[in-house]
């Protein structure tokens, strides 16, 4: 009996995914446009700390916002609300966006009038962190209620984003939450990534947030 060949796909189409992530990483940087990726469980709130974040940030950068969903635009037409530009990209079942799926999601957009695009990943802890978007860089939330030992359970995103944003600390009083021991694992993972504790529903800790934000947007844009 003949031995059965074994191929080797996933690392192929992650291959392949970082090869286009790096051309359009470069063509953004090319066109001074800083994309930011920004993941999370669902329900952590992404799209209320976006909100504030384009809050605290629409008088000096021009923003874009890509909603990843598996479908509905009801984020999409949230974001929209503030006057910023918004497209909804809808992944058609899948968990994750790719890079080929961002970079047609920047050509929908275009970049000649934004300095500032966000794109709000599919809600998911698992694939969105495998799969490289092309991004200037990554940030995710971690809310409260979903625990503090996630950095255990999820150690890939935690290893590979720049800031990690704990939101809903104005709920900690209500939930068995440590933040030193997410902050010692992730440093563990990630002895780069910055922290910052916020609350999207308060406004507490956004312009700490913002501050760092902007600055990361203006040295990518030089």
């Amino acid at each position: 009996m003949d031995k059965v060949r074994i191929f080797e796909i996933k690392q192929s189409v992650y291959e392949n995914n970082d090869l286009e992530a790096e051309k359009l990483r470069a063509r953004l940087k090319k066109e001074k446009t800083c994309l930011m990726n920004l993941m999370s469980s669902p329900g952590s709130g992404k799209t209320t700390t976006l909100l504030r974040t384009i809050e605290a940030l629409k008088d000096q950068f021009r923003i874009g916002v890509m909603e990843a969903d598996i479908d509905s635009a009801v984020d999409a037409e949230t974001i929209a609300a503030t006057g910023v530009k918004a497209i909804q990209l809808h992944t058609g079942g899948m968990c994750h966006l790719d890079a080929g799926m961002t970079e047609s999601g920047i050509n929908e957009f275009g970049t000649e009038d934004l300095d500032f695009v966000v794109l709000e990943n599919v809600g998911n802890l698992v694939c969105p962190a495998e799969f490289d978007t092309g991004a200037s860089f990554d940030v995710m939330l971690l809310s409260v209620p979903e625990g503090d030992d996630k950095p255990l359970k999820y150690p890939l995103m935690f290893s590979k984003v720049s800031a990690l944003l704990i939101n809903k600390i104005d709920v900690k009083p209500y939930f068995n939450f440590d933040t030193d021991a997410v902050r010692e694992r992730v440093k563990k993972l990630n002895p780069d990534i910055v922290v910052f504790e916020i609350s999207a529903k308060t406004g507490e800790g956004i312009k700490e947030w913002a501050d760092w934000l902007a600055a990361k947007i203006r040295d990518w844009n030089k």
